[in-house]
C-alpha cells in the first residue's frame, strides 16, 4: 500500500524559505530540523523567487482594469458603427 505524501501548509512553506533566504541555516540543516527532504525546500525556494512579485499585485486591480479596457473596446465598437452609418447615410444624399 502506497503511502500519502505529506502535505505542508502555505505558511509552514513561507517560514521555511524565509529561513533559508537569511541564510543562517543551510537548506540541507532546515531539512533535517523540520523533516522536510531539502530538494522540496529548493523547489518551494524556487517557486516563491519566481513568483513572489505577485503576493503585491492585487486580483482586484486587475479585474478592474480588465473591465476599463472591455469598455473602451465596446466603446471604439459603437463608435466605429456611428462612423459606418454617418458615412452611408452622407453617402447616400
Amino acid at each position: 500500500m502506497a503511502s500519502k505524501p505529506k502535505s505542508y501548509t502555505p505558511k509552514f512553506k513561507f517560514q521555511l524559505v524565509l529561513e533559508v533566504l537569511q541564510g543562517e541555516c543551510t537548506e540541507v540543516e532546515l531539512a533535517r530540523i523540520y523533516g522536510v527532504h531539502h530538494t522540496t525546500i529548493s523547489k518551494w525556494k524556487r517557486q516563491f523567487l519566481d513568483h513572489g512579485a505577485e503576493v503585491f499585485s492585487s486580483n482586484e486591480e486587475v479585474k478592474r482594469y480588465e473591465k476599463r479596457v472591455a469598455d473602451l473596446e465596446r466603446m471604439i465598437g459603437q463608435k466605429e458603427i456611428e462612423l459606418a452609418l454617418l458615412k452611408n447615410f452622407l453617402g447616400g444624399s
